[in-house]
């Protein structure tokens, strides 16, 4: 552990932050967790921040769009299915898809 790292983990400790019971997704380390933020000891990586970046969506994907989104993958699953039970059950979601599209358009 670089001197860097264990005084900035010493400083988050003696500011109230707690060990992490999860290990480090990359080294396996130990981990301390202050306001949101984790920082692995052994490898000084800060695995929660390098996910988020990761999984950083674009614009585009409101929730909105990923609606749209569904209601037309449960259309097309509609025009497939034959049993009238299932049937029915896609079309009370799509109305549900389609009267929330509604409502978060406003």
């Amino acid at each position: 552990m670089s001197e860097e790292v264990r005084k900035k983990a010493i400083e988050m400790l003696l500011s109230g932050a707690t060990l992490l019971s999860e290990p480090c997704p990359y080294c396996k380390g130990v981990r301390v967790m202050k306001d949101g933020d984790a920082l692995c000891v052994s490898c000084g990586k800060s695995p929660d921040k390098e996910l988020e970046k990761n999984n950083e969506k674009p614009q585009d994907e409101s929730p909105v769009k990923k609606l749209e989104e569904k209601l037309q993958i449960m259309t097309d699953e509609l025009s497939k299915e034959k049993d009238p039970d299932k049937q029915q059950n896609i079309l009370k979601s799509i109305n549900l898809l389609i009267d929330t599209i509604s409502k978060l358009k406003k």
